[in-house]
């Protein structure tokens, strides 16, 4: 097939089939992608059309995930991680070179080829170690952080590796003349793409945003963010570095905007369908014919090189201090070679480094290993976890994610006394306003707040609702609200729901659709008034406050038992009819009683009109 659709068609089919059939095996989704990738490829059916073009599609997939792994890795927890980056990453590294490097010397390199093929063959596959991690929940755990810290110092490496590889040439001359002015221009160019990266990111992407956000419009809004990604791409891939990298970069310096639930929410779809394209352009891929013609070569080195990374990674994470259970699960979580050696592979080979024939093995190497890998990973499962159980992880943390208590959705003139208490209070609070005037306002007071519709679903979950534990609605819109709590209370059915109100008709409302708790936006100030209203109508203070203060309890008594049967107009003037006669009944009452014991003790509290309540208090009244 060499049409689009056709070869579009062909890989969608593959991923449907093959997936569903290897997690039903117990196989995960990497291995299914990689196992369909290889029947469709050249080696069996031929179905896939030139796999390298749609591999430079595919690829973007990795962008797209290590930009989304920068938004969450704010600068200060990535600060906090700066040990497992620079500490367990340099390791690993350190580590796979000394066990590599004697090993391809006793095969015949000289020490800078076995040396430089040691520091590519340190690298692992971002896409395949994170998607795993994800799909298997453990991401934010102990491992997760030590695959996480380790892929990144990975990455970072690529810009002092740009400037060795020359200095290792095999040909002196070539190193330290013309090669080693090149690629000492190239280590340069590589940083001022990522001051450019950083400097862009952190002042002209902003604007940027705010000027696309005050159009109201979601698609360009979502153009914009993949703009963003394929700008920062282009830049990176131009100085000859990972785009992924560049990607990330941008990614961590955008976490600190109000824009970054929105963006991630924009370009999350993206990501999963671009990973399953770029691991069955991998599988497609597979170089069948070496594999037949040297199978045992191919083989041999996956192998030697899956187990000279394990047993490195495995020693590197115990002078770490990592469990023996948890070293091991670290070890083969990244036995497997790296998406960038093959760049590497071409750059070394402008200075051949590396002989004609191990060019062509490693990249068959490096992509059995990642077809191995998954298959290690399982086999680590079956004969060590079921013996206990599950691999001892460190809770959840923050590494990764803001872990919430409360979500507050709207931060105006209503939300945002709700939220400064709770702040004022110790708790954490995740905030969402749609408004960019009120988010302007709020961060000139260093308030953290995330641009986004809060009646978006993918929004909502982005900003913590599956781990929170009360959502406050606050929102400066009546059907926006009751969409938020009906949206909430289907989706998320373990959040404590408190909302504002408009009215008692919107309070009941609001309450079939499964608010816990509703609150008048004007009900406690509308009192307050009314009570004062009092004293400069000539009422002494202790009646004014006792009188507002019994007109509190009765009428949320009332609101909670003389709940309408129907929501119609009928039923809901029954309702109120109702409750206002009892209301006035009971307030004159209290009035004449006060009048009869004047000249008594007067009584400012109202621990004594609680006992003059029959009924119990289940939400607050609307107006």
């Amino acid at each position: 097939m060499d049409d689009i659709l056709g070869r579009t068609f062909v890989y969608l089919l593959a991923g449907v089939i093959a997936v569903p059939l290897a997690k039903r095996l117990g196989l995960g989704s990497v291995l299914g992608y990689i196992i369909a990738g290889a029947l469709i490829g050249p080696g069996v059916l031929s179905l896939t059309g030139d796999v390298a073009e749609v591999g430079h599609v595919a690829e973007f997939g990795i962008v797209i995930l290590l930009f989304l792994i920068g938004m969450e890795v704010r600068p200060a927890l990535l600060w906090q991680m700066k040990g497992l980056i620079f500490g367990l990453g340099a390791a690993q590294m350190l580590a796979v070179a000394v066990v590599v490097t004697p090993v391809a010397m006793m095969l015949g390199l000289s020490f800078p080829v076995a040396l430089t093929l040691s520091l590519i063959l340190a690298m692992s596959s971002t896409a395949l170690v994170m998607a795993t991690l994800e799909e298997k929940g453990q991401r934010s755990g102990s491992i997760g952080r030590a695959c996480f810290g380790i892929l990144l110092f990975q990455d970072l490496s690529i810009i002092p590796l740009f400037l060795v590889v020359p200095l290792l040439a095999a040909d002196i001359t070539t190193a330290a003349g013309d090669g080693g002015i090149a690629g000492w221009l190239l280590g340069g160019e590589a940083l001022a793409a990522v001051v450019l990266v950083v400097l862009a990111a952190r002042f002209a992407v902003r604007p940027l945003f705010r000027f696309i956000a005050a159009t109201h419009s979601r698609e360009v809004f979502t153009a914009a963010a993949l703009m963003l990604v394929v700008g920062v791409a282009a830049v990176m891939t131009l100085v000859g570095l990972s785009p992924a990298l560049g990607a990330f970069i941008a990614g961590v310096v955008l976490s600190e905007t109000e824009f970054r639930q929105e963006i991630e929410s924009d370009i999350d779809p993206f990501r999963g369908l671009l990973l399953g394209l770029f691991f069955i352009t991998v599988g497609a891929g597979l170089d069948l014919d070496l594999l037949r013609r040297e199978p045992l070569a191919v083989i041999a080195l996956a192998l030697g090189l899956m187990l000279a990374k394990t047993l490195a990674m495995y020693a590197a994470s115990r002078a770490f201090r990592f469990r023996p259970l948890e070293a091991i699960s670290l070890a083969v979580m990244l036995a497997q070679g790296g998406e960038f050696i093959f760049v590497f592979i071409g750059f070394a080979g402008q200075y051949a480094l590396l002989p004609e024939h191990l060019s062509r093995l490693l990249p068959a190497t490096v992509a059995i290993s990642m077809l191995l890998s998954p298959l290690a990973m399982l086999l680590l499962d079956r004969v060590i976890r079921h013996r206990t159980s599950t691999v001892p992880q460190a809770a959840p943390d923050t590494q990764f994610e803001d872990r919430v208590d409360v979500i507050v959705a709207g931060f105006g003139r209503f939300g945002q006394i709700a939220g400064r208490l709770l702040q004022a209070n110790g708790q954490r609070i995740s905030i969402m306003d749609a408004s960019l005037t009120q988010i302007e306002i709020l961060r000139r007071f260093g308030q953290r707040v995330n641009f986004g519709d809060a009646t978006r679903l993918d929004l909502l979950r982005a900003a913590g609702a599956e781990t929170a534990k009360v959502l406050i609605v606050a929102i400066d819109d009546r059907e926006q609200i009751t969409q938020l709590v009906e949206t909430a209370r289907v989706a998320f059915p373990h959040l404590v729901i408190l909302s504002r109100a408009w009215d008692r008709r919107h309070a009941y409302e609001l309450l079939r659709h499964g608010a816990d708790h509703v609150e008048s936006e004007t009900y406690e100030s509308s009192l307050a008034i009314g009570m004062e209203t009092l004293i400069r109508l000539g009422f002494r203070a202790h009646r004014a406050h006792r009188s507002a203060a019994l007109f509190r309890m009765h009428d949320r008594a009332l609101f909670g038992r003389n709940q309408p049967s129907s929501p119609d107009e009928t039923g809901f003037l029954q309702a109120s009819k109702a409750a206002a006669t009892t209301l006035a009944q009971l307030l004159a009452a209290d009035l004449e009683q006060e009048r009869s014991h004047r000249g008594q003790d007067e009584d400012w509290g109202t621990q004594g009109l609680y006992g003059e309540l029959s009924g119990e208090t289940t939400a607050s009244p609307g107006e």
